[in-house]
């Protein structure tokens, strides 16, 4: 359960992506199941209490500072003087860490602490080395529960709002987002929070996903090239590459470490059928692990072979032990690995294990494909849909192909590192935070 703090800072998060415009009343969403994604709006800006006093608590081996509010953080010794902020130990343009660790005394005390005239935390260690310490990123790096947990989702945005067939896709407009940073940061930030996000007025024609790539930094590179082209195919070398129905599935765990987000773009749209389909598949997850628990740590505990191969960017033959579910240790579900076309026939799991895990697969796939918790959406050319190839199973309902009417998509990949960076960014850009 999440301190009375941590609520706060959580809600401020999540108000902000509200304010983009995908949580707005009922009444004020067009019928065709899109939201219109508004610019990001400034937070109110707080500023950091200063500090009271800064005491040594020798027998806990740490430093207590009491700031202006009455509030109190405590700084193990240690961790003080591996991170000395002075150019001898921070490599200042870098921001990197110079001082090595087999220099650092790990058991080291403290022989002096003194508060500066601006309010600096200024310590003298044993050999005389001597640090300073800003008083707002002393209370940034506090070790309560509630500022650890604050910290983290304004790093990592792990929060998620969960949906089903009632989802309204967050929208926004295509060049905008290229060209203002508002508006970049409220599409990456309702693709954290939501997982998709529809964007529209692409031009008809291709190179619009790496356009939009670059917005964040570069596309990743899989054996199917920088971007690649959904169209039906002779002799198909992914079942993507066929006019036929595909089942819901994430892209890529053949791979260890598959793509985090996935670009769409259409260029042309079939006369009849292709409709896509996306479940959420993290609440997808939470649903079983409440309906059927065993299913659940079955498949966030079994292994499971995928394959892929073939020639396209180049030759490939690749392999991997991916879990359906995937949990961190706190058992939060942080990925979904399932692709049934790619799922190989090996199965490295004992024998009393198959009959289980096929039946809780079953069971999921039952769960996912429920009417009330599958969105559907129609692609029109122009139309470029982003989201979370982690969380978001995804499909498409086969289609009539013919010559005179191909359908085609683009598409890319990108990873989640290259697309938190670029939220972080933008986020300072426009907030003015760090």
């Amino acid at each position: 359960m999440l301190s009375a703090v941590a609520r706060r800072a959580l809600t401020g998060a999540i108000q902000v992506v509200r304010g983009c415009g995908f949580l707005s009343s009922p009444a004020m969403v067009p019928r065709s199941g899109h939201q219109t994604l508004a610019a990001a709006p400034l937070p109110a800006v707080q500023g950091s209490p200063g500090v009271r006093q800064a005491q040594v608590l020798d027998h806990k081996r740490m430093l207590q500072v009491e700031w202006d509010d009455g509030s109190c953080s405590l700084y193990p010794f240690a961790w003080l003087r591996d991170n000395c902020q002075c150019p001898l130990c921070t490599l200042q343009s870098a921001q990197a860490r110079s001082l090595l660790l087999t220099d650092l005394d790990v058991h080291t005390g403290m022989d002096q602490v003194q508060l500066s005239d601006n309010s600096k935390v200024c310590i003298t260690w044993p050999d005389h080395h001597r640090s300073e310490f800003e008083p707002e990123w002393l209370r940034k790096r506090c070790f309560s529960p509630e500022a650890r947990q604050a910290r983290q989702e304004k790093l990592f945005l792990n929060e998620r709002e969960f949906w089903d067939s009632g989802l309204q896709i967050p929208m926004a407009d295509y060049e905008e987002v290229l060209h203002d940073d508002k508006a970049a940061l409220a599409w990456l930030m309702a693709l954290r929070r939501v997982g998709i996000v529809y964007l529209k007025g692409a031009s008809l024609e291709q190179g619009q996903v790496a356009r939009l790539s670059q917005r964040i930094g570069f596309l990743r590179l899989t054996f199917y090239g920088h971007t690649w082209q959904v169209q039906d195919k002779p002799s198909a070398n992914n079942v993507a590459y066929t006019s036929g129905r595909l089942s819901l599935h994430t892209d890529y765990p053949a791979l260890h470490h598959p793509p985090g987000v996935q670009f769409l773009h259409c260029l042309q749209q079939s006369q009849q059928g292709g409709e896509s389909e996306v479940v959420d598949g993290f609440h997808m997850a939470e649903l079983l692990r409440r309906e059927a628990p065993e299913a659940f740590g079955i498949l966030s505990s079994l292994w499971v072979d995928f394959t892929d191969t073939g020639s396209d960017y180049c030759d490939f033959f690749v392999q991997s032990k991916n879990r359906i579910i995937d949990v961190d240790g706190e058992g939060r579900v942080t990925r979904i690995n399932y692709n049934n076309a790619t799922r190989d026939s090996t199965l490295d799991v004992p024998l009393d294990q198959v009959q289980p895990f096929y039946s809780s697969l079953k069971t999921f796939v039952e769960v996912m494909n429920r009417p009330e918790n599958v969105f559907a959406y129609r692609m029109e050319p122009g139309d470029l849909v982003t989201f979370d190839n982690w969380r978001l199973l995804h499909g498409r309902k086969s289609y009539v192909s013919n010559s005179e009417c191909l359908r085609h998509l683009e598409g890319a990949y990108l990873d989640w590192d290259e697309v938190m960076s670029r939220l972080r960014i933008l986020r300072k850009q426009v907030y003015g935070d760090s």
